[in-house]
């Protein structure tokens, strides 16, 4: 089927492991892993870093990484020369490349660590490729694209030994400490209901994809930037950010925002894989009468359940509520009418058996129900803070890096936030299902995916009693990737 496996020769157009050992052999300063075994500190104690994707939300990694004094940006990498112009002149001593393929194949005895802030589709190949090279990796969210290469990239982590997060920053913020001190003192009971909503997309869709192809701008190198999406003619307002609308390239709005509002509930509650998944979606309309289908695009809203098996810190299971497009649930009745639900467009809603607690994006703003009670209450500090919470994030991942794989603690390493991302995905298998149609009377059609509660076999990562919808766990590579 696809081509991702744990295997150097089906991740990239060369065998990584054999061309690193045959790299250009020049270093400016000797990598710590050149040097010595596990845990070892350079004489520099600064992490070489190489980025993969230096625009927008990655020129605010690598500079968030800069700026811990532990890090310099060695490489930059983009296929987008004029998105990367901002982080080429902030860094002008990082040398450039388009191909990140061709960066660790040239590079890789001069670099500690691979940042990732690529569109979703490319993010598990490189991240992948990085990882077999014995580098450290830092990855935006989501994790990767599909079910099948969150599971690899999990399984990655534990065997190539090295350090990794996910740039869902607000795992390191204080909030989701407090909740989870809150939940572990009893404070509201046993949880058995979660609510994650948002105000996204932000982006189009629910649209058809455009019919006119447009000229592809002179800095952007449209070839590279599909990767190991199908290939199709470049459209205006794909790039850079609305390509999050279109599953050949981005995962909606579960994919920019889950990773952020779901992270508590998984750290709260110790939920690791769902049981079953089930979705309603927003309709759109062409004309008076007639449904518009686009099976390309994301839907403009959807409201997503997911089914939790019991864990250590539950009674029994946990369902959870995904609602996006902007609809949420019903206000609690603790909260105050005039008070703000979550943060006004996004929101998490814990409901336990004692009592509710809730934060807002990035688990910010942490509060239990009705608010009077967040002064009331007392319980003992359990889990130590991260200095500079979201920001401290990035720092977080540079210093574990430098004390080496095991040696320190990460709020976000792939071995949790790979099942994340997989439950994420799995809710999007849910939503991509209403698209999924079958031949129906008087030349019709029927969508049995609009009322399935889907049953996920986690061992094998399929579903079993909708087989249509198994084609999105684990997608073909375009040709050559």
């Amino acid at each position: 089927m696809s081509q991702i496996t744990d295997a150097p020769t089906d991740v990239s157009r060369r065998n990584f492991v054999k061309n690193s050992v045959l790299a250009a052999t020049g270093f400016f300063i000797v990598p710590r892993f050149v040097l010595g075994g596990k845990g070892y500190v350079a004489p520099s104690d600064r992490l070489q870093i190489a980025a993969v994707g230096v625009g927008g939300k990655g020129q605010s990694d690598i500079a968030s990484f800069a700026a811990t004094g532990k890090a310099d940006i060695a490489f930059l990498c983009d296929v987008d020369r004029g998105r990367a112009a901002a982080s080429v002149n902030a860094f002008p001593k990082a040398k450039y490349y388009e191909d990140w393929r061709e960066l660790l194949d040239k590079e890789s005895k001069r670099i500690d660590a691979v940042s990732i802030s690529t569109p979703d589709h490319n993010h598990a190949i490189t991240t992948l490729a990085a990882m077999q090279l014995g580098k450290h990796v830092f990855v935006q969210k989501p994790l990767t694209h599909d079910i099948y290469e969150a599971r690899v990239l999990t399984e990655a982590a534990k065997k190539y030994k090295v350090v990794t997060q996910m740039g869902n920053q607000g795992a390191s913020n204080d909030g989701v400490r407090q909740l989870m001190e809150w939940y572990d003192a009893g404070v509201i009971g046993d949880v058995h209901t979660v609510y994650c909503w948002t105000d996204r997309p932000v982006w189009p869709q629910g649209i058809p994809w455009p019919s006119t192809k447009a000229s592809v701008p002179k800095d952007l190198n449209w070839d590279l930037w599909l990767g190991t999406a199908p290939y199709k003619d470049f459209v205006d307002k794909l790039v850079p950010f609305n390509w999050r609308g279109w599953w050949d390239y981005g995962t909606g709005a579960l994919g920019d925002m889950g990773c952020h509002l779901v992270h508590a509930p998984f750290k709260v509650l110790g939920l690791k894989y769902a049981r079953d998944v089930q979705a309603s979606v927003g309709t759109v309309y062409v004309d008076e009468f007639k449904q518009g289908y686009f099976p390309e695009s994301c839907p403009p809203s959807s409201h997503v359940i997911l089914t939790f098996p019991k864990t250590d810190k539950t009674r029994g299971d946990v369902t959870l509520h995904w609602m996006d497009g902007g609809i949420q649930p019903v206000r609690p009745d603790e909260l105050g009418a005039n008070e703000i639900f979550g943060d006004g467009g996004n929101g998490t809603l814990f409901i336990g058996t004692k009592g509710k607690m809730i934060a807002s994006t990035y688990g910010a703003d942490a509060k239990l129900l009705p608010s009077s009670r967040t002064a009331e209450v007392s319980v003992k500090q359990q889990y130590k803070r991260i200095p500079g919470q979201a920001e401290g994030h990035y720092a977080q991942w540079v210093e574990a890096c430098i004390a080496g794989y095991g040696n320190a603690e990460l709020s976000a390493p792939f071995e949790e936030s790979g099942p994340l991302t997989e439950a994420l995905l799995m809710a999007n298998l849910a939503i991509r299902g209403h698209d999924i149609r079958r031949p129906g009377v008087n030349g019709g059609f029927v969508s049995p995916g609009k009322s399935l509660k889907m049953l996920w076999d986690n061992e094998n990562m399929r579903i079993t009693n909708f087989e249509e919808v198994n084609q999105f766990v684990k997608r073909e590579y375009r040709k050559g990737w």
